[in-house]
């Protein structure tokens, strides 16, 4: 009897030890979690790929050390895409999961717009917020700022925020832009007035307001301070969701790199302006800083139990030359050398390849790197799946669930990704870009304008241009049209648009954006101020703010 129970005795450590080599691969419990995740999404908004250290070592550069530390104890993930490549379009597909010509949210909302994303699109924090979730944003919304477009009615219990860009408004001191933005006229009675100014690239009548769920608590705000705000409102969303227990939602989008939310530090006070080529690192610096605090307020509180995913809204904005972020390899040659730009608006890689990191000890693999190709709109089903949340039947979706690409290390993504017009050649949304696999095929390019104010020419292209970024990912030199492996792919990438087109054709999901404008709709604390002036904070702000687990 001793004799037979030593094997099985020996047998069954040789399991349990192979056991536990598993859930030490894995990462323990990842498909019965105890207890609802916490989910974090910080998305920078243009900011380049090789903005990250870790995409670009051979640079030797140290801007993002939080991040370069993040990515050591996660997950790189390498051939990730914005939505969109600008603003709105890409903040709607991720809280849809959905395309703009399905969301309705094809380009930028506006200082006066009326509207925003359509009230009939079901939002990811809308979603969570009925499973029990607290949830919170900090930041850029971009989506629409007027009664129930805001992101206190979109499924957020707390809003600390600017409605828009840091440069759709006046400040009292501005943030570095390319044009300068003036300061705001602090004299004489206040006209709003929403046109573009003559300096372009800003609007300069109306003061950039900072909010607090749906009021207004400074107008115009201090770009100089805003990062410390966000700092430590963050921490407390944090630290209070603790002491509830509740598992929360965390969405932290930061406005253009290219109006740093912060100073470059001066040796000297008296030594002038930093130079151009100092503005933007700075601002990197300052971002990067700002997801240090972040996840050691996370680290700190809920290690374990907490998804940090980290990511760009669009590529770098080109034309603001030295105040612009780095493409890395991605710099779309074919275009460039034609003229024109081919980052932000543009459907190059620049436009849309951004930097993603996906930080969770435990249950993410540590210092890893994938190259699945992946987008932001995965986000939408990825979180609803680990929070065990079915997201509506009744609409379509184009997001994929990569729990299993974050968790367990496989490499299957989109088979077909699509990337929409986005600005500069083309309609507004229109899907004439096509990603499969190493594969790229442009319909349309150029009318994107590039540093120096060159603009490339709208070429349609029947066929298709069409790169293998494995051999050329500069995009330089498309493949020949009579070449077996030209046909091969243009024939299966036409397919696929069709089918695509087809199906959003027939989509009665389908959602149309409201895109008029009206000068009462820009955000005004007091229209008898110039600029809309008014400053509560330290007021009645600094009180309301501490209850943060109530919605506002």
């Amino acid at each position: 009897m001793v004799e037979g129970f030593i094997p099985l005795l020996l047998s069954g450590m040789l399991m349990c030890g192979l056991l536990l080599r598993t859930v030490s691969q894995h990462g323990a419990n990842v498909d019965e979690p105890s207890k609802k995740p916490n989910f974090i999404i910080i998305l920078a908004d243009d900011i380049g790929w090789g903005d990250l250290d870790v995409n670009q070592p051979e640079e030797k550069t140290n801007n993002t050390p939080y991040l370069n530390l993040m990515a050591e104890q996660g997950l790189r993930l390498t051939d990730f895409h914005s939505p969109a490549s600008t603003c709105s379009p890409s903040r709607a597909a991720i809280l849809t999961g959905r395309y703009g010509l399905r969301n309705g949210v094809t380009h930028n909302f506006a200082v006066g717009s009326v509207a925003g994303l359509p009230l009939s699109e079901v939002t990811l924090p809308q979603l969570l917020q009925k499973a029990g979730y607290y949830t919170a944003m900090i930041g850029k919304w971009h989506l629409g700022h007027n009664g129930p477009f805001g992101p206190t009615n979109r499924g957020f219990d707390y809003y600390l925020g600017i409605p828009y860009s840091n440069d759709m408004g006046c400040t009292d001191i501005p943030g570095y832009n390319l044009p300068q933005c003036p300061p705001c006229d602090s004299s004489g009675p206040q006209v709003i007035r929403l046109k573009r100014s003559v300096h372009g690239g800003c609007y300069s009548k109306v003061g950039l307001p900072l909010m607090e769920n749906s009021s207004i608590v400074e107008q115009p705000l201090d770009l100089w301070t805003l990062t410390e705000q966000y700092k430590s409102t963050a921490t407390r969303i944090i630290q209070n969701a603790r002491e509830r227990g509740q598992p929360y939602l965390l969405y932290i989008a930061l406005a253009h790199m290219h109006v740093p939310l912060a100073p470059p530090l001066l040796p000297d006070a008296s030594a002038g302006p930093p130079e151009d080529d100092k503005v933007y690192t700075a601002s990197l610096q300052e971002m990067d800083s700002l997801v240090g605090a972040v996840k050691s307020a996370s680290d700190d509180a809920d290690k374990d139990n907490t998804l940090i995913w980290f990511t760009g809204d669009n590529g770098p904005w080109e034309q603001k030359c030295q105040y612009a972020g780095r493409v890395g390899p991605f710099m779309g040659k074919w275009q460039t050398n034609r003229g024109g730009g081919s980052a932000k608006r543009t459907t190059w890689e620049g436009g849309h390849r951004v930097p993603t990191v996906a930080y969770w000890p435990g249950r993410i693999l540590a210092n890893t790197t994938s190259s699945t190709l992946l987008s932001g709109m995965d986000i939408f089903p990825t979180l609803l799946s680990l929070a065990g949340v079915t997201p509506p039947s009744d609409r379509r979706y184009d997001g994929i669930d990569a729990t299993n690409i974050l968790l367990h290390g496989e490499h299957t993504g989109h088979e077909f990704l699509f990337h929409p017009n986005s600005g500069a050649a083309g309609k507004f949304g229109d899907l004439q870009t096509v990603r499969t696999r190493k594969h790229k095929a442009f319909y349309i390019t150029g009318a994107a304008e590039a540093c120096g104010g060159a603009t490339g020419r709208q070429q349609l292209h029947d066929p298709p241009l069409i790169f293998d970024l494995e051999r050329d990912e500069a995009e330089e030199t498309p493949l020949e049209v009579k070449t077996p492996e030209y046909q091969a792919v243009a024939d299966r990438i036409a397919r696929r648009r069709e089918e695509l087109l087809w199906d959003i054709a027939t989509d009665k999901s389908v959602s149309t954006a409201d895109y008029s404008t009206d000068e009462s709709a820009a955000p005004c604390c007091d229209h008898r101020q110039p600029v809309c002036r008014c400053h509560t904070l330290g007021q009645g702000w600094e009180t309301t703010r501490t209850h943060t687990h109530t919605k506002g």
